[in-house]
């Protein structure tokens, strides 16, 4: 039933050599893997505004080009730097397999740790705005912003497993619908405003008091820091290189280009817009609203554009859904993560890694309900420690190996690495009590877990690894004394199976009955002394109707006779009704005591399955197993 619906939902399986043909071209890439940048544009002004207005008033809207220029450079840097990457590191892994071969392993991890964060808020961070947009165009949807956030993700989520290539189609053309509906937007601006930068703020929407204050360096800085949510997702194209088509390297410093262009004219020209109409800050309505509102009035314009909006900055958490599973993968092939996340899924993707973001990205939005305003704090200090270990461990590289070129190439990432790493100081001061403290603290943990798991593995292969020196003395022919503890309810066709297939190969064979109340098992008694057999009956009472508790005690007494060495096998039997969800109906106790004997040394857990109904393939089964 589950594989039915499964199918139905996520289509059918693909071949592993199939997985060639999911890879996408720039064309389709570049909204998968540059979305969460080019989206940044919806919030990053609100940010910077958020932070200047309170303080300075009006002033504000001379400062925020300046500060979007600062960081429209610092994007140019890393544009540049993460093509390096790509070019020395095409097969992926971008910031952690950097910092991991060039500094130390360690340094890898907490980039590791860093952007798992970072991918985790960058689907919390544009669901909720995605959700805010929508919410400005319908205000009475405001009190169900979580409930819309969490539907959002669900849908990402089921188009995620779907697969690369048909993910790409689904969510590729809402970026490029969004960057044409802002190029229309800035130029219908522009044209409409013109030099005009007298106008008055929109007050009757403010949720903030104009402040009078001078201008310091510390609040600029606090903008600043507030702004650089528009250069996060950046990495996300070289930790996903090689999901492009070959040459996957060349196709990928492509998208960085065209990434670097949309967010210059998209970010840029927004914040231009906001020095002419003056917008402020809401948590009712978002700044592109107020921009649009006043170019275009309440029309078909604005509800394209607030529609456009919305659906991109739901589908930039597919930056992190492209990018998160294929580095948590990469982590995970070196050991410190579960090696659960490098299985490939039903349609060749890292199933495990898309449905982890996803439940973790709900919790976000269900703690701080939806509000982008209080995850964007939380939301950059990852991002801008695997930026600043990325340009040190790159800098490393061309000190190391001076290779053709290396002059320029360390110069850009010694720039890179002096800017990142005063602009993540600067975001974790300004941030500190806003929220950032959370990840500085979550980030030191997520590194001991990868050490723990890593420590785990490693121990697992110590104890199981036979060297090849010793394979020529390994003997196969070791004999055990082997003993059957069948456990039983009643006296009925799947027991007679079991007993017979024990006995069949072993004569020390008991069968175990728990009481759970004064006569229960008189039945059984009389009935067992009916059965011609020599299998003794073992009944023990207890109490409590625990059936779990005196088996074990029975199998670590010496009641049934084994010896240290000696294998005990406890075998369950186990009806199998026609129909999957009929098995609700049962207790299913085999399952229960299947679970609690598993870490017992020298006991073997088998199951024998005993059909009820003549299912396909099995009735020539059932037939002989009633003549034996």
């Amino acid at each position: 039933m589950f594989g039915r619906i499964g199918r139905r939902i996520l289509g059918s399986k693909l071949a592993s050599n199939q997985l060639g043909n999911e890879k996408f071209s720039v064309f389709w890439g570049l909204p998968i893997l540059a979305s969460d940048a080019i989206s940044s544009v919806a919030y990053a002004v609100d940010e910077i505004l958020w932070a200047l207005i309170p303080a300075i008033g009006l002033l504000s809207y001379l400062w925020v080009p300046e500060i979007a220029g600062v960081i429209i450079f610092l994007l140019l840097v890393l544009t540049i730097s993460y093509r390096q990457i790509v070019d020395a590191y095409p097969g992926g892994g971008g910031a952690y397999i950097v910092a991991k071969e060039n500094l130390k392993t360690i340094y890898g991890l907490i980039v590791g740790a860093s952007l798992s964060v970072d991918y985790v808020l960058t689907v919390a961070v544009s669901i909720s705005a995605g959700s805010a947009a929508i919410i400005s165009a319908f205000p009475s949807l405001y009190h169900y912003r979580v409930e819309i956030a969490i539907a959002i993700i669900f849908l990402m989520v089921i188009g995620n497993l779907r697969g690369i290539r048909e993910s790409s189609r689904w969510f590729s053309l809402p970026t490029y619908a969004f960057m044409a509906t802002m190029v229309t937007l800035i130029i219908a601006g522009i044209i409409k405003g013109g030099n005009n930068t007298a106008g008055l703020p929109p007050s009757q929407i403010s949720d903030v008091t104009f402040g009078t204050q001078a201008v310091t360096i510390f609040l600029l800085l606090r903008a600043f820091s507030s702004g650089c949510a528009a250069v996060t997702g950046v990495e996300a194209i070289a930790d996903a290189a090689p999901n492009f088509k070959a040459p996957p390297e060349k196709n990928a410093k492509l998208a960085y280009i065209l990434l670097a262009v949309s967010v210059l004219i998209t970010f840029g020209g927004i914040a231009y817009l906001s020095t002419i109409y003056h917008p402020v800050p809401s948590a009712q309505q978002t700044v592109i609203s107020q921009i649009a509102t006043d170019v275009f009035g309440r029309g078909l314009m604005y509800y394209l554009i607030q529609g456009t909006t919305a659906i991109l900055l739901a589908m930039a958490a597919n930056t992190a859904f492209a990018g998160f599973p294929t580095m948590i993968s990469i982590i995970a092939r070196d050991g410190y993560a579960p090696r659960q996340f490098t299985l490939r899924g039903h349609r060749l993707n890292y199933s495990n890694g898309i449905i982890v973001l996803g439940l973790m990205a709900i919790l976000l939005i269900i703690i701080f309900q939806g509000d982008t305003h209080s995850l964007i704090p939380l939301y950059a200090v990852g991002v801008f420690t695997s930026f600043t270990l990325a340009q040190f461990g790159m800098l490393s590289r061309w000190l190391r190996q001076k290779p053709k070129g290396w002059r320029h190439k360390a110069l850009i990432n010694g720039i890179g690495a002096v800017i990142t790493l005063l602009t993540v100081i600067i975001i974790g001061v300004e941030k500190f009590s806003a929220g950032a403290w959370i990840v500085m603290l979550i980030i030191p943990i997520l590194v001991a877990l990868m050490l723990k798991v890593k420590n785990h593995y490693v121990s697992i292969a110590k104890q199981l690894d036979i060297p090849n020196e010793r394979l020529g003395s390994v003997s196969l022919t070791a004999r055990y004394k082997h003993h059957f503890i069948v456990p039983i309810s009643s006296l009925n066709g799947s027991v007679i199976l079991a007993l017979r297939y024990a006995r069949s190969l072993t004569p020390n064979v008991i069968a175990f009955h728990v009481e759970t109340y004064e006569g229960g098992a008189d039945k059984l008694r009389k009935k067992w002394s009916q059965l011609d057999t020599d299998v003794p009956l073992v009944i023990r009472f207890s109490p409590y109707r625990e059936i779990i508790g005196p088996l074990a005690e029975y199998i670590d007494s010496e009641e049934h006779e084994s010896k240290p060495g000696d294998m005990i096998t406890v075998l369950l039997p186990q009806f199998i009704v026609s129909k999957g969800w009929e098995m609700l109906l049962h207790n299913n106790t085999s399952v229960f005591i299947a679970n609690a004997l598993f870490d017992r040394r020298h006991v073997i857990l088998a199951v024998l399955p005993f059909y009820l109904e003549d299912l396909p393939g099995n009735k020539k089964q059932n037939n002989s197993n009633g003549k034996n």
